[in-house]
């Protein structure tokens, strides 16, 4: 059976597509097979995987409002392993397209039903919000993983995130993958208070793993690469491995 994780922070600029695209890379090469589902209307996970959305016919947002099955929007990328369901920016329409239909929150999780031997991680890029699609996202995932920078407001986002997640859990079977620190900086103070206060909140679901902040890791979108194709030595493609190991490591627990 599948595993599908879904990669959620209503809080922007946190890393999320940065560790969606990054996270499926480094499972892919440990040879876990993985689907990439590209939920936000920013689609950048479908553009920092090398794909040109203005050739797309079809995309997750037709799997959504017009049921298209998901095989027919499915494309591989240039990593042996990971496909992705790519997104445009047309999935901006999907919050109102979705209000009327019947299930409006379990159109993904329907989508998923029969791949869920096909792939042994499914990954789901969530848009910054908790709308309909992160909704989802959420209904349709197993877990929940929540990419943090260590600041302040930081802080405040993950108290309204948890909340909603919570209420998930109870009716949907939603569980917490954990929480994941991203452009970590740990010279200043702040990061170690903030990793201090996550830490009491969620105490063993905070994963041990940094993602350091660096230019080659922000540079790869741009290029359609991951950072393990990108920068195979650099230090955040080495930071995703070391997750990816525990990421796995977690799994057979």
């Amino acid at each position: 059976m599948s595993k599908v994780v879904a990669i959620a922070n209503q809080k922007g600029g946190v890393g999320k597509t940065t560790t969606a695209i990054n996270l499926a890379a480094s499972l892919c090469h440990f040879e876990q097979e993985c689907l990439l589902i590209d939920i936000d209307p920013q689609s950048n996970t479908t553009s920092g995987l090398g794909i040109d959305k203005s050739t797309l016919k079809k995309t997750i947002y037709d799997v959504l409002i017009d049921e298209i099955a998901l095989e027919d929007v499915i494309k591989n990328t240039a990593m042996d392993w990971l496909d992705i369901a790519p997104a445009t920016t047309f999935l901006s329409g999907a919050e109102i397209d979705l209000v009327n239909l019947e299930n409006r929150e379990k159109k993904l999780k329907f989508a998923l039903e029969k791949f869920q031997k096909v792939y042994k991680y499914i990954i789901i890029d969530c848009p910054p919000s908790l709308g309909l699609l992160t909704v989802n996202s959420l209904i349709a995932a197993d877990t929940v993983l929540i990419p943090m920078q260590c600041e302040f407001f930081a802080l405040e986002g993950l108290g309204q995130l948890s909340k909603t997640i919570f209420a998930l859990m109870q009716d949907y079977n939603l569980d917490l993958e954990g929480v994941l620190f991203t452009m970590f900086d740990s010279r200043t103070n702040l990061a170690g208070q903030v990793v201090d206060e996550v830490k009491k909140f969620f105490s063993d679901k905070v994963y041990e793993t940094k993602i350091p902040r660096t230019v080659k890791l922000a540079e790869s979108p741009s290029f359609g690469k991951p950072a393990i194709l990108y920068d195979p030595s650099g230090k955040g493609t080495s930071a995703y491995l070391e997750f990816a190991k525990e990421f796995l490591a977690k799994q057979n627990c």
